[in-house]
């Protein structure tokens, strides 16, 4: 018989900034989850209530940065019962090595469920050597 386990729930970090905001609300990290094929890093992010529209990543100098902007005015007239995160923006950086192709980053996201493709360089992926 299958163990029974109760669900734990995850607080949402808040990010701690030592720089000025420019626009309202909080930042918050994202759950990340980042597992390896043979082909690439997969990165997938949790940033419920985020739009397509609403999330700019960009890559400057090895450094891969991620945001999501939540539209809050969604959530105004809402008294919620029970919820379990705080409503935020999201925010969260990667340093990039040299192992990636950087010219062949790939995101999406669908269900505020963020999804990055970071393929290994042709140089650095595993090959099979061939006897003579």
């Amino acid at each position: 018989m299958a163990e029974e386990r109760a669900l734990d729930t995850v607080e949402k970090k808040e990010l701690e900034s030592t720089e000025e905001q420019t626009e309202p609300g909080k930042f918050y990290m994202p759950q990340t989850d980042i597992h390896e094929t043979d082909e690439a890093l997969m990165v997938t992010m949790e940033m419920p209530g985020v739009e397509k529209g609403a999330v700019d990543v960009q890559l400057e100098k090895n450094l891969l940065s991620v945001e999501g902007r939540v539209e809050f005015d969604k959530y105004e007239e809402l008294e919620p019962l029970y919820t379990e995160y705080n409503v935020g923006h999201f925010r969260r950086s990667f340093r990039i090595s040299s192992e990636i192709d950087q010219s062949k980053i790939a995101a999406g996201i669908e269900d505020g469920v963020l999804t990055l493709r970071l393929p290994k360089a042709e140089e650095k992926k595993a090959r099979r050597i061939e006897l003579s």
